[in-house]
């Protein structure tokens, strides 16, 4: 029997995915151990602060490059860009779902088991809120940071899980609209499941090829088969498929205007930031890292899937009534950009990418943030038609919604506008002009129903249907305002993020 032999572990280089997966296990004996009514206090300031360190640990990581964890674990770069804007989303999204001033117990039900509309369900919407919703989080976002960082399919793979299933719960706690959150919820699920099938199964068939699921062996192997068959084709197109559907892209997208409407707001927060850096993270650490080589191959694919992403998610978009469900087609249509980034291979393509991740981030918190806000006696009120005449009763609220609008149309001085300036700059660079004629059409497309938004809260009176808007919390007033500031530092001097991405988009194999 041969000698088994511990892998090496650069215990500092992963401390951020041990800081939050610890926290995560402590925010579990919390739960066990602490009673209900001083849970709420300990596990939003346990969060705070395990995201906080792991935020400063990254910072002190910074030009660090490499593989741990028996070859598992790539700290680069690109990980360590992504993982700094994951926790600061993460820190935000947190601020969110600490609230409780806006609505008396928080946004959370107290036991989502309990069937809806039963005896036990209405009794419990003025229960203490459920604190287990901060572990879940913090495991959610120890696997975005494990499965940006992934050296292996199978690593990947496992991150993919640890982060999707606490998702899938915290789709289903919404207090309000109880029924619709948890077919939210059962949808996700569903359609994730088969994401995760088709990723496992791509992995198989990687492994089958290249005998290994490491990246280098993976890059390795198809430069010593001239001829690459069907196998390897195969296997990336099936993985693909599985980040595709983190991502949202078309036709991956179906199951997102549902979770958007039916999931609490502070949640689709963290998923509409966090998930969206993770799978395109991971993108491109797959097609850059592991089949760059088969780069004439999938490039022309992946355009058309990024030329309908864009077209769809903005046309859409235009028949929306509903506040999130067109923020659910915006994200839709923003995968496509991003796609558009990613096509760009290169490193003023991953930089591009990465950059427009951040820019993205802040925008769609900013948003849910404001969307929390606008309420009448039922709760949230996302419906279009209730938004008329905001701006009169709330300018400042109304303003700063306003602001959200034009940086996601791309509006210049915005974080929007600098952002596809990058991606369609990095995509002309590469030779890719079609992909970017495209991006300007649907970008016309979509500035409709963002500007409509606004002419709807400036230029409409208010009526008696007209929502009113709850006096924010310091937590969500915070959230607000580092979404509104960053919106309008990254349109106005973006120079030190854009160098910083820049600096960082080199990937390590």
């Amino acid at each position: 029997m041969p000698d088994f032999t511990l892998p090496s572990i650069d215990y500092l280089a992963i401390s951020p995915l041990l800081i939050l997966f610890g926290a995560a296990c402590v925010g579990v004996l919390v739960e066990a151990l602490v009673p209900r009514q001083y849970r709420h206090p300990i596990q939003l300031g346990l969060s705070l602060v395990a995201v906080l360190v792991a935020l400063v640990m990254v910072i002190r990581l910074a030009g660090t490059a490499v593989i741990t964890a028996g070859g598992s674990v790539t700290v680069d770069g690109p990980a360590l860009f992504m993982q700094g804007a994951l926790f600061v989303f993460a820190f935000v999204a947190l601020l969110l779902i600490g609230e409780r001033r806006v609505e008396r117990q928080g946004a959370f039900v107290a036991q989502a088991a309990i069937p809806v509309g039963s005896r036990a369900d209405t009794k419990q919407l003025t229960a203490l809120s459920a604190t287990e919703v901060y572990p879940l989080t913090l495991f959610s976002l120890g696997g975005m940071a494990l499965f940006i960082s992934a050296n292996d399919l199978l690593t990947m793979f496992i991150a993919l899980e640890v982060l999707s299933l606490p998702l899938y719960l915290m789709c289903a706690l919404a207090r309000r609209q109880r029924l619709i959150s948890q077919e939210a919820a059962v949808k996700y699920f569903l359609l994730g499941a088969y994401a995760s099938a088709f990723f496992l199964f791509g992995v198989a068939l990687a492994y089958g090829f290249a005998g290994s699921v490491d990246f280098a062996d993976i890059h390795a192997a198809i430069g010593e088969s001239p001829y690459h068959p069907g196998l390897v084709f195969a296997a990336l197109a099936l993985i693909v498929m599985g980040l595709l559907f983190k991502a949202a892209a078309a036709p991956f997208h179906v199951w997102t205007p549902d979770v958007y409407q039916g999931a609490p707001t502070p949640i689709v927060a963290f998923m509409a930031a966090g998930t969206k850096v993770a799978a395109f993270g991971a993108l491109l650490r797959v097609t850059y890292v592991a089949f760059e080589q088969l780069a004439w191959e999938w490039l022309p694919i992946i355009g058309v899937i990024a030329v309908l992403t864009m077209m769809l998610g903005a046309i859409l978009a235009v028949t929306q009534t509903d506040i999130k469900r067109l923020l659910a087609y915006s994200w839709i249509a923003n995968a496509g950009y991003v796609l558009v980034g990613v096509l760009a291979v290169g490193r003023a393509g991953a930089s591009a990418t990465m950059f427009y991740l951040v820019a993205y981030g802040f925008a769609v918190l900013a948003a849910f943030a404001v969307i929390t806000l606008v309420r009448d006696k039922d709760g949230e009120t996302p419906y279009l038609a209730r938004w008329a005449g905001l701006g009169r009763n709330s300018p400042l609220i109304a303003g700063a919604f306003t602001l959200v609008m034009l940086a996601l149309a791309g509006i210049p001085l915005t974080a929007g506008f600098t952002a596809k300036f990058a991606v369609f700059s990095a995509a002309l660079a590469a030779g890719e002009a079609w992909l970017v004629i495209a991006g300007v059409l649907s970008s016309l497309i979509i500035a409709f129903p963002y500007l409509r938004v606004v002419v709807m809260m400036w230029l409409s009176e208010p009526t008696e249907s007209t929502s009113t808007v709850a006096k924010p919390g310091i937590l969500t007033g915070s959230a607000l305002a580092i979404g509104v500031a960053a919106i309008v530092v990254l349109g106005v001097a973006p120079g030190p993020v854009l160098d910083l991405a820049h600096n960082a988009a080199v990937f390590l194999r």
